[in-house]
């Protein structure tokens, strides 16, 4: 339920319904449902169907395909703030005998370890998991087709070597620990690895003609930690304020922001998308809004969950046919309409309770050479420099708790900040990572590497 304070407005109300009502029509989808988060509620849920007088609701479940990966990635990343792992671990450390085992599981996570994109056939989304009972049926003879590292190629047979990692070291099957350590922490009480009534049949719809063909509904068995999965509308919602958000019963938002950024490298193709993978998410820039998530599909179902984060606003789109509706741009298309027509409301601006009189007197303008900055205090007890006008390297830094700060981002980041006092207490100029920022470009005095002409500033004459 909402608050009225948390309801939206009617005529955003009805864009977003405007929006899943083309879908599902051009789409010609048999039904289609759909719900918007912000500010850690869900705030709007919707549905369209080819069934008169039955429209599912937020908790009908759907097959979800591939955003089971996601699932399946903070399982990992799990293993890893427990420090069971190092991401930079090789696969062959903690699941020998695999025959890719070079590969790091950060390379698993984003899709740059080099793997095949399918398990060899029989084409395995429409087959018994049962005819792939061992990780050597899922890989096959040729589990490599790229070197390891080099480049984004999505691949099924990874996260399942991700869900064997997870079975080896928590020593029980990948679905127990989801269930124990994700599902029940976050009350996901609708998702699972096979469905329960009130659930969606899956359908192919004829691409020339308005008649549809059940598809199978098959337990992907080995596979499952890339696919498996069924969800709801509600469920789904949930899991976006975490991977918003974070919960420390489950992970940090530490964590989950780290989930969120790029991880694999990209090609130029990506480059002109605005395309990348994190650990486990999709990420996609589109004009000045950045989106992260994951999208899915199993014959039957297409899937999508979106989060704009910055807007602090999420969609969630299931529908239950092979093909037809574009659900990434349907979920995009719903994070703009709301992010759009009820911008989010910025949090009163409130001073420091306390700061540093020896923090305080860094704050204002500094010159890296004739390059001029500005280093102000943030809410969070760092700083943050960045250029005073136009484009050039900026960053937040984290205060270490010894007068020194360490870069979050960019090209600083890592990177360390001090600043360098004189004898009598002064500050001579800022230490960052080598470069000398002082107080007047090339002042004087200061300890500029290389030195400053003593004839000064001139013209020329």
């Amino acid at each position: 339920m909402t608050t009225p304070q948390e309801e939206l407005l009617p005529a955003t109300r009805r864009a977003l319904t405007h929006r899943i009502a083309v879908a599902q029509a051009e789409g010609r989808a048999p039904s289609l449902v759909a719900a918007v988060v912000r500010g850690g509620r869900t705030v709007w849920h919707g549905a369209r169907t080819s069934v008169d007088g039955h429209g599912p609701d937020e908790n009908v479940q759907y097959r979800i395909g591939s955003i089971t990966k996601t699932f399946t990635a903070v399982l990992v990343l799990r293993l890893r703030d427990e420090g069971l792992l190092d991401l930079g671990d090789p696969l062959e450390k903690h699941l020998p005998g695999t025959g890719v085992g070079e590969a790091t599981i950060a390379e698993l996570l984003a899709h740059s370890g080099g793997l095949a994109a399918e398990s060899p056939a029989p084409w395995w989304e429409r087959t018994p998991g049962s005819l792939r009972p061992e990780l050597a049926d899922v890989l096959g003879e040729r589990p490599l087709l790229h070197p390891v590292g080099r480049r984004h190629h999505y691949s099924n047979p990874g996260y399942t070597l991700l869900g064997a990692l997870v079975e080896k070291l928590r020593g029980a099957p990948w679905e127990e620990v989801l269930q124990r350590e994700v599902l029940d922490p976050l009350r996901l009480e609708r998702t699972a690895t096979r469905p329960s009534a009130p659930h969606a049949g899956g359908w192919a719809v004829h691409p020339w003609a308005d008649v549809m063909l059940a598809e199978p509904i098959e337990d992907l068995g080995r596979m499952a930690p890339a696919g498996q999965l069924w969800s709801t509308t509600g469920d789904l919602a949930r899991f976006a304020v975490f991977l918003t958000q974070g919960d420390e019963k489950v992970l940090g938002a530490q964590t989950v922001e780290e989930m969120r950024a790029p991880a694999a490298p990209v090609e130029a193709a990506d480059v002109v998308d605005g395309a990348a993978y994190g650990l486990g998410l999709q990420i996609q820039s589109q004009g000045e809004r950045l989106l992260v998530g994951h999208s899915g599909s199993l014959p039957g179902f297409l899937a999508n969950l979106t989060i704009g984060v910055a807007d602090d606003v999420a969609a969630v789109v299931l529908t239950n046919c092979t093909s037809g509706p574009l659900l990434a741009g349907v979920g995009a298309d719903l994070v703009r309409i709301v992010a759009e027509a009820e911008p989010r409301i910025p949090e009163p601006w409130r001073p420091l309770r306390e700061v540093d009189s020896s923090v305080l007197e860094l704050a204002g303008q500094w010159y890296w050479g004739t390059h001029a900055f500005a280093l102000r205090l943030t809410s969070d007890g760092g700083v943050s420099l960045g250029p005073l006008s136009g484009q050039g390297r900026r960053s937040r830094f984290r205060a270490n708790g010894d007068g020194s700060w360490t870069g979050l981002e960019g090209y600083y980041a890592g990177e360390s900040l001090r600043a360098v006092r004189r004898p009598d207490g002064t500050v001579s100029h800022l230490d960052l990572g080598s470069f000398v920022f002082t107080r007047q470009p090339y002042e004087e005095g200061a300890d500029v590497p290389g030195g400053v002409d003593p004839e000064g500033w001139r013209g020329i004459g």
